[in-house]
C-alpha cells in the first residue's frame, strides 16, 4: 500500500501529466502508437457505501500498463490497443504461415483494473480483498467500487490539567484465527502536541483502544529521589483493564470519536527475583492487570541481577516471564502493590512442556504399512507417521502471547517419537492434518480434545495425547447450483474469488471442521470426512474469519445452510446454494 506521501507524489505526477495532454492513456505498451487501432474502455469509480462518484481516483492495471485519474464526476476512459493489434505484437508467429490463427479463433484477453484513493481501502488491505476487475477491450460503463476506510480519532487529556507530553495510543483488532476470536495489535499512534490521535484507513471490524503507561517527568516537579508519579493505561471509555474496555464496532466509512482522560497516580518500585533463570538469555516480561490479562503495563528484566524490575501503581498484577529458544521456560507470579515498594517476590522459571503423542492407526486400507495387531488395528512405524501426520497446537485464549507448537523434528536416525516440544503453559486447540484418513479421537487423560482445549499447566509436565486415526470416513460429491455463468469464464490471476465449501460440525457432534474448494463451475468432491452432523455452507470466496467455533456467530448463516449427517463409509450427493459476496 502506498504511504500518504508516496500517494501525494504520485497524484502530483499524474496532475502534471494531465496538464500536458490527454488524461486517458498514461501508460501503454511500448509498441502502441497513436496510429494503432484502439478500443476504448469507459467507466466510473463509485463509493461502495454512498454510491457517489469518486473524483481524482487512480484507476490502473496491476501489470502497470495502464493508469489514469478519474475526473470530478468519477469518470475514467482508457484507449487501449485492439485485441488483434496487441496479439500480433506479442505472438506474431501465430498469425503467419499454414498454422495461423484466424480472427474467429482469437479470444480477447481481459484487462484487469483496480482503483485507489486516500481515505479508501486498497484491494490489498481490505477485507475481504477486492480482486481486480476483468474488463474486455472496448467495454463501456464499467463500475469500480471503492470501499471507504473507517477511522478512529480522539484526544487524550489529563484530568485537571493540560495534555501531557506525547504518548502512545494503541488499538487491538478482534480477528478470527482457526475459528476462534483473538485480539491482535493493529497499530500505535504517538499523539500530537495537543493530545490528538488518529487511526486512519481501518477495515470494518471490532477494535479496542487504550493508552500506554506514561511517567510524569515534568522538570519543574520531577524528583528522582522522591515520590514517583505516572499515568496508568486507560482502556476506552475509561476502564482499568483490557477485559473491561468497551469494543468499538466499525463499519465501512464510519468515523468513531474516542476521547480518553488520564489520571495522575503514585507509582512504586517493584522488584521480583527470578529463580532458575537461564544464563545469558533474556526474558520477555508481561504484566496483566485483571484476571483475564491484556496489554498495557510493563516491567523489565535485569539479567545481571536476575530480577524483574520497574514501577507500578497500586493494584494486583500477574507477572509472566518467558525465555525463548529450543529449551524455553516460563514462570508466573501474582504481586500486589499497596502504597509502598513491592519487594520480596520470587518468580520461578519452569521448563516448558514436552507432550508425547501416541498414535493408534485403525486403518482398513491395504495401502497402510505395518503389522496388524490382534485387535485389527495397524501399528505403523512411527517414523512413517511423521511423514503423513501433522499435529499442531493453536492458542485458544483471546488475548496472550502464547506461541503454538508442532511436532519436533527427529533428534537422530533412531528417533521415532512424536513429541510436541517447548509448549508454554496455556490453553490450546489440537489440530490434526493428514492426507491419510482422519483423527477419529483425540484425548488427553479424560479430556476430549475434539471439543475442548488442551490445558497445559505450569511446570513442564502433561499427560500424553492419545490419537486414533481411521480411514473409513465419508465421501461427499456435489455441485453449487447458483454459480454465476461468467464466474469462471475468464481466468483472473489476481482474484481470490473461488467457490469455497465449509463443513461446520454441530455442537457435541463427532464431526470436524473441513474446508473444501470447488471448481469454477461449482463442482466439488472430498473423501475421508469424519462421521458426524454438519452445517454446510458455500461461499463465492474464502472466509478466513469464519468464527465456526462460536455457535452464536454461526446462526446468521442458518437461512442459507444445509444440514447433513454422515456415517462411516457413506457417499453423499449435495446440491448447495452459494452465498455471494453481495448477499
Amino acid at each position: 500500500m502506498f504511504g500518504l506521501r508516496s500517494l501525494g507524489a504520485l497524484w502530483l505526477g499524474f496532475a502534471l501529466l494531465c496538464c500536458c495532454g490527454d488524461v486517458g492513456l498514461l501508460c501503454a505498451r511500448p509498441d502502441a502508437t497513436p496510429e494503432a487501432e484502439s478500443d476504448t474502455i469507459t467507466g466510473t469509480v463509485v463509493n461502495s457505501v454512498t454510491h457517489e462518484p469518486v473524483g481524482r481516483a487512480l484507476v490502473y492495471s496491476p501489470d502497470n500498463r495502464f493508469a489514469t485519474l478519474t475526473d470530478s464526476a468519477g469518470h475514467f476512459e482508457f484507449k487501449v490497443p485492439s485485441s488483434e493489434t496487441e496479439r500480433r505484437s506479442e505472438r506474431p508467429e501465430l498469425f503467419a504461415g499454414p498454422t495461423a490463427i484466424s480472427p474467429s479463433q482469437q479470444v480477447r484477453a481481459p484487462i484487469f483494473l483496480l482503483a485507489r484513493k486516500p481515505g479508501f481501502l486498497s484491494n490489498q488491505n481490505s477485507y475481504p480483498n477486492t480482486p481486480p476487475m476483468p474488463v474486455s477491450p472496448g467495454q463501456k460503463d464499467v463500475t469500480i467500487y471503492l470501499v471507504p476506510a473507517a477511522l478512529i480519532a480522539g484526544r487524550v487529556t489529563v484530568s485537571g490539567s493540560e495534555s501531557p507530553e506525547k504518548m502512545e495510543v494503541e488499538i487491538y483488532r478482534r480477528q478470527i484465527q482457526n475459528g476462534s476470536a483473538r485480539w491482535i495489535s493493529a497499530g500505535t499512534f504517538r499523539t500530537w502536541s495537543n493530545g490528538e490521535f488518529r487511526f486512519p484507513e481501518l477495515n470494518p471490524g471490532t477494535y479496542k483502544l487504550f493508552t500506554h503507561e506514561l511517567m510524569d517527568r515534568d522538570p519543574l516537579t520531577f524528583n528522582p529521589r522522591g515520590q514517583l508519579y505516572g499515568y496508568p493505561p486507560v482502556y476506552y471509555p475509561g476502564a482499568n483493564d483490557f477485559a473491561d474496555g468497551s469494543p468499538i464496532q466499525l463499519s465501512a466509512g464510519t468515523t468513531f470519536k474516542a476521547d480518553l482522560s488520564l489520571t495522575r497516580r503514585e507509582y512504586y518500585p517493584v522488584e521480583i527475583g527470578v529463580a532458575n533463570a537461564p544464563e545469558g538469555v533474556g526474558l520477555g516480561v508481561e504484566v496483566f492487570a485483571g484476571g483475564e490479562g491484556g496489554p498495557g503495563y510493563s516491567l523489565g528484566y535485569n539479567p545481571q541481577q536476575q530480577k524483574i524490575m520497574g514501577i507500578l501503581p497500586d493494584g494486583t498484577y500477574t507477572v509472566k516471564a518467558v525465555s525463548f529458544g529450543q529449551s524455553g521456560a516460563t514462570g508466573t507470579v501474582d504481586i500486589s502493590v499497596k502504597g509502598a515498594a513491592a519487594t520480596g517476590y520470587i518468580l520461578t522459571m519452569s521448563p516448558n512442556a514436552s507432550i508425547s503423542v501416541n498414535v493408534t492407526e485403525e486403518f482398513t486400507s491395504a495401502e497402510t504399512r505395518g503389522d496388524v495387531s490382534q485387535s485389527g488395528s495397524r501399528n505403523v512405524n512411527p517414523g512413517w507417521r511423521g511423514r503423513y501426520l501433522q499435529v499442531m497446537l493453536q492458542p485458544a485464549n483471546e488475548i496472550g502471547q502464547e506461541n503454538g507448537a508442532g511436532l519436533r523434528p527427529p533428534t537422530g536416525p533412531e528417533d521415532e517419537s512424536l513429541v510436541l516440544d517447548n509448549v508454554q503453559p496455556g490453553r490450546y486447540w489440537v489440530r490434526v492434518d493428514s492426507p491419510r484418513g482422519f483423527a477419529a479421537s483425540i484425548k488427553c487423560g479424560e479430556t476430549d480434545l475434539l471439543h475442548h482445549p488442551l490445558v497445559v499447566p505450569p511446570g513442564g509436565s502433561s499427560d500424553p495425547i492419545e490419537l486414533t486415526m481411521r480411514d473409513d470416513g465419508a465421501q461427499i460429491d456435489g455441485i453449487i447450483e447458483n454459480v454465476p455463468t461468467n464466474f469462471g469464464a475468464s481466468f483472473n490471476p489476481y482474484a481470490q474469488t473461488q467457490p469455497h465449501i465449509y463443513l461446520v460440525p454441530s455442537p457435541d457432534s463427532t464431526g470436524q471442521f473441513r474446508e473444501l474448494w470447488a471448481s469454477p463451475d461449482g463442482k466439488f468432491s472430498s473423501q475421508q470426512i469424519p462421521p458426524g452432523d454438519y452445517q454446510v455452507l458455500a461461499f463465492d470466496r474464502p472466509q478466513p474469519e469464519l468464527e465456526y467455533r462460536n455457535e452464536e456467530a454461526m446462526r446468521k448463516y442458518h437461512a442459507g445452510e444445509t444440514f447433513i449427517r454422515l456415517v462411516a463409509g457413506q457417499k453423499e450427493e449435495l446440491r448447495l446454494h452459494m452465498i455471494l459476496g453481495s448477499d
